[in-house]
């Protein structure tokens, strides 16, 4: 533990942080298994729905630095896909 008051206080601020970044992630990943069931399920209409809901959770991911640019890309890459499959 730091002695040094500034430095305590970058403690704090880090645990912070570190708890806002994992609801943000957890959040999306939530999102994400969600969305994944409805497609396996052969749900179209709910799986829709639940795509935007995903693809605006892994937005707001990577704005918030939770997650690099290109894997949101990725992961929203992903989600178009499996959609598509039910398009077929």
């Amino acid at each position: 533990m730091p002695n040094i008051k500034s430095a305590i206080k970058r403690v704090r601020t880090i645990e912070t942080k570190t708890e806002e970044n994992a609801m943000v992630k957890t959040a999306y990943k939530t999102a994400v298994k969600n969305f994944q069931k409805e497609v396996e399920a052969g749900n179209k209409e709910k799986a829709v729905e639940l795509c935007k809901v995903a693809t605006k959770a892994v937005d707001k991911a990577a704005n918030k630095g939770v997650i690099k640019a290109n894997t949101a890309s990725r992961k929203k890459s992903s989600l178009a896909r499996a959609l598509n499959t039910l398009n077929k």
